[in-house]
Order: C-alpha cells, then structure tokens, then sequence
C-alpha cells in the first residue's frame, strides 16, 4: 500500500496533456472481443482499471500487446470461454462490458457480479433490458447467465428506462454484432459513449445519432479489426481545471475537445473559475483567480448539479466540492445520480471546510476556508481527486491513503502534479 505526502500552498502552473478517457476506454478495450482481427488502440491510459480490464479479456483467451506505455494491441481470435472470471470481474464495474460483445459473437455470456466504487446502487438492469430487447434470454444466480437463442440475436427498437452510460455501450456493441437496423431510445450520449460508436463505426457497423439520445445501429454479420485513439479525458481536463482554480496557477491544458468542456466551464465560471478555449484545443486557466460564487438572478442560492449528458457530469461532483471550498459564498451541489457520492466531504470538514450535508443527495458548500492538511484515506476514485484538491491548497501536510483508488482513473498523476510545482511524494503507507 502507498500513500500520497503533499505540503500544499504551491501554485500549480506550466503545460499538461490530458490522458485518454478512461471512460471511453474501457468498453473501446472490450469491443476486441467482437473480431477475430487485430485491434489496436491508442492513447490508452495506463490507470489500474485498464490494466484490469486487459487482464479479465486476457483471461478469456484474447492475445494482448503492449506496443508502448499507452498503445495496445489485441487479438480476439482465440477465445473459446465466455464465463468471466469473479475474481477479475470485482475488481472494476466495467468488467459487465465483456457482456455485450460475447453474447453478440458466441451467443453466451456469464457475468459474476461486477465490482467498481461504492458510490451509490449502480443498476444492472439497463443492460439486460437490452439484451432482452435483442432476444436473449436472462437468467439470475450466482451469477448472471445471458444467452441468445438458436438463430441468434435479432435487432430491434428499444428504450431504455433510464440513460445508462455502460448499459447504452453494451447495447451499442452487442447491436453493432446483429445484422439488421436497432434503435436505442434514451440512450446515454456521454463524450464516451460517442467514442463507443465511432470505433464501431470503424468495425464495419453503422451508427447514426451519435452524441444524441436516439441512436441507430445497423449491425452487420462480421465486424473486422480497426485502429483507433481514445478521446481525451473530459473529467481529467475538469480536475486540473479545479487544481490549477484552488491553488492560483496559470494552466494551459493541452489537446481538449471544447465540445466535452462547455458544461464544464460553465459550471466552474458559476464558482467563479474563468477558462478560456484556444483554436488549437488548448484551455488556458489564468492565474491569480479570486474565486466568487455567482448567485442566481434575484440574490437566490446557487446550484450545481449533475445528470445525464450534456448536463454537468457526476463524475465531477466531488471535483466541484473541493472547488467550492475555495470560493467566496455559498453553493448548492445537487448529486441527483448517486446516493453515496457526497458521504466522503466528512474528510473535507476535517481539512476546515464548511460543508453541511442536507441529505444523501445535497449539499451547502461555503467558502473560502483556509483548509489545514489532514491525514485522509481516498474511499473512490473522484473523492480522492476531490482530498487532493484540497491538499494541494491546505496548510501545512496532508496524507492521503488508499491511494490505489486514485490510479484507478488518474494516470501518474503525482508524477503530473509535480511537473506542475506540487509539493508531493508517494511513499509506503
């Protein structure tokens, strides 16, 4: 086990490129499974959830390459199992991503359940409602086992009951295997997602609709290797955004799709962090920002909240927790998606912060504070960018533990953050 030392107070500026979306990743690996041609990928991030997927697709018999630190080429080829393995499936939630490619090209998938951060019910549902859509039939034990009938999968028009992301990309892979026109109705439509479907796209399916909520699949019989890179990383870029915010630095981030960002931004401009977006894809983050809320029209609270794409990804409501800290006046954060997300800003009060927590779902951010550094354990992914946000402007020293949690989505980011001027080390817990 490690831990990261920070000793904040330390402006972060200088030049960052940002990592491959992990998001986006993660299914881009699992689409390997629906060719028995090459696929190579780049721009992957080099994050323990990726070495994990590999791992679980390795097992099932697909040949993996490292090419360099971030290309990978794979093989589907050979494989001939179709029962995930439950020690690999709880390491990550994106393990049901095998679910939809195996059923599309063997006909069977046997799906242990799937781990991932405990941030709330993550529902399974979506994706076997699509699966179901498509003619499979689902049976549920110990694990779930999903099978297609005699004369295989057969497209269909569908709607979703809700716009699961990982639910919209299994459906998108196992419909992109069915000869024949599926429609996705309230389908997600995530900056991930749309790299979903422009690989598929490149497999020999033809996606219509992509970055909408109404998506068209016309599936072929054989789909064939391709080589594609991953998109840039949306929450990443968010993240540095908030650093660069909390600690007064000049950031300029390298290789955006401003397309990804206008949510973003615009949400951050209402806790008072300007950004500006360059021709050549750079957002620039200037430095010495006085962090101001912007109230509502009529003096009434500000709000920030999450939901489906396009509107504020959840995936940045911790990141904006920390933000707010730093900003002068209050804020509403409104985590609609996940009810377990807000519970870690305990360890954020214990930095100084003054946060109250109305429910499950919201809370009442105040700022400034002057936060104090603190010894914290990192309890998912964005909570634990969210306490090294917050380190990195403290007072003083911080620990923060469990950080195994943070390369699960963050690639070498003590590495990064040190380019930048951080003050932090990673040492044996």
């Amino acid at each position: 086990m490690e831990k990261f030392v920070i000793e904040g107070g330390v402006p972060l500026s200088g030049t960052v490129t940002p990592a491959g979306n992990k998001n986006a990743a993660l299914p881009l690996l699992a689409c390997a499974l629906l060719t028995d041609e090459d696929v190579t990928l780049h721009n992957v991030p080099a994050i323990r959830d990726t070495e994990a997927l590999l791992e679980l697709l390795a097992d099932l018999g697909v040949t993996v390459e490292r090419i360099d630190l971030n290309t990978v080429k794979m093989n589907a080829a050979d494989v001939r199992k179709t029962h995930v393995d439950a020690a690999l499936a709880e390491r990550i939630r994106a393990s049901f991503l095998a679910a939809g490619p195996l059923l599309a090209r063997f006909g069977s998938a046997t799906m242990p359940p799937p781990g991932g951060d405990v941030i709330g019910r993550r529902r399974l549902d979506p994706h076997l409602d699509a699966f179901r859509a498509l003619g499979a039939t689902v049976e549920h034990g110990k694990d779930i086992v999903i099978t297609a009938p005699a004369g295989g999968l057969t497209s269909c028009d569908f709607f979703m009951d809700e716009p699961s992301v990982m639910g919209t990309e299994n459906a998108l892979m196992a419909a992109a295997g069915v000869p024949g026109t599926t429609i996705i109705r309230n389908a997600a439509c995530e900056p991930h997602v749309q790299d979903v479907a422009r690989m598929l796209n490149k497999m020999g399916a033809a996606i219509e609709g992509i970055g909408s909520n109404v998506m068209t699949v016309h599936g072929v019989e054989k789909l064939r290797g391709c080589e594609h890179s991953v998109s840039p990383d949306h929450i990443e870029i968010g993240s540095f955004m908030a650093l660069a915010g909390v600690t007064g630095g000049e950031l300029d981030i390298k290789g955006c799709v401003a397309d990804d960002l206008r949510m973003v931004r615009l949400a951050f401009r209402r806790l008072g962090l300007e950004s500006e977006m360059r021709e050549d894809g750079t957002c620039h983050i200037p430095g010495n920002q006085k962090l101001v809320v912007q109230r509502d029209a009529g003096d009434y609270q500000s709000k920030i909240e999450d939901g489906p794409w396009p509107a504020f990804p959840a995936d940045l409501t911790s990141i904006a927790v920390a933000l707010a800290t730093q900003a002068e006046g209050s804020v509403l954060i409104f985590e609609k998606m996940f009810e377990n997300r807000l519970f870690f800003v305990d360890k954020l009060i214990s930095m100084g912060a003054e946060i109250t927590i109305c429910d499950p779902h919201r809370a009442i951010v105040i700022g400034p504070r002057q936060l104090r550094g603190a010894r914290v354990s990192s309890p998912d992914i964005r909570a634990g960018m969210a306490m090294l946000i917050a380190a990195v402007c403290a007072q003083g020293t911080s620990e923060i533990h469990n950080v195994r949690d943070i390369d699960r989505g963050y690639e070498r980011i003590d590495e990064r953050l040190r380019a930048l001027g951080a003050n932090l080390e990673r040492v044996p817990a």
